[in-house]
């Protein structure tokens, strides 16, 4: 049964004008806050990847994962086989069987793709958010992502004063990081970026590039629907005239590499 995933000194003047005391207390609380900013400001990459393995490890703990035999585990592998890094960063793919329609894809290299996202691509289509995803990773967007949200996110504190050390962090903080990997948002610089890294990876990959153009066809008709089902439109599309223009960019390039549309099941059963 599939699962729900689970101007500073300013101020410092003002506040010395009203109480000596209350203006200690204030100075020393804004001296305190800017060591935080800069304790998180300068996180390292090896503690910030610390943080996405355990983010990672924390999401693939608590959401099902089909076992190797599994159907939706053989399709993936099958159609991921050879894929093994993108720009020098180590690639690993999982199925999580949940009833959102969904895929992700970490700072690590870490893809992940939900089985009812599954149940609705053929395997070009699949292919194509898949490449998508590679894109974001390829392209550094979901490792600037993370940092924006360890640097700005509800966490900040928490993570600058344990000094990086991932451990210190709850169980429950872990989860809202892995929340923040699920769901992170792009600009549609970076989105129209990751869309042509998916291109790519299909013609690079021997398949037809027309899959990535039908994916995005086949999730805008899931606009109509409700509740999670929509999480993954909510993500990858902010507008429906600049989703428009990402198709028609998509569209165009096929058209100039001389490559044909194919039918879909519907117009080859007719």
């Amino acid at each position: 049964m599939k699962k729900m995933i689970s101007k500073t000194f300013m101020a410092m003047a003002f506040v010395a004008f009203v109480s000596p005391a209350y203006a200690q207390f204030n100075i020393k609380k804004a001296i305190g806050g800017a060591a935080k900013a800069v304790q998180a400001f300068t996180l390292t990459d090896e503690q910030m990847a610390a943080y996405v393995k355990e983010s990672v490890d924390w999401m693939d703990e608590h959401n099902p994962v089909p076992p190797e035999d599994n159907p939706y585990t053989q399709r993936l592998r099958k159609l991921t086989e050879g894929i093994t890094d993108a720009d020098g960063i180590p690639l690993n793919f999982k199925v999580y069987d949940v009833i959102d329609v969904n895929a992700f894809a970490c700072p690590d290299g870490s893809v992940r793709v939900f089985s009812s996202l599954m149940d609705i691509m053929n395997d070009d289509e699949l292919m194509g958010v898949i490449g998508h995803e590679i894109g974001h990773v390829l392209k550094r967007h979901s490792k600037n992502a993370f940092k924006n949200e360890l640097l700005t996110g509800a966490l900040k504190d928490a993570i600058a004063s344990t000094g990086g050390k991932v451990a210190a962090l709850t169980e429950s903080q872990l989860g809202t990081l892995g929340q923040s990997l699920m769901n992170a948002k792009f600009s549609q610089k970076q989105e129209n970026e990751a869309d042509d890294c998916g291109y790519d990876f299909l013609v690079a990959k021997g398949r037809n590039p027309w899959g990535i153009v039908m994916s995005f066809e086949k999730l805008m008709n899931l606009e109509g629907g409700s509740g999670n089902k929509q999480s993954y439109i909510q993500k990858m599309f902010s507008s429906h005239p600049e989703t428009q223009k990402r198709i028609a960019h998509m569209q165009k390039r096929c058209e100039e590499d001389g490559i044909a549309r194919p039918a879909t099941t519907e117009e080859k059963k007719d």
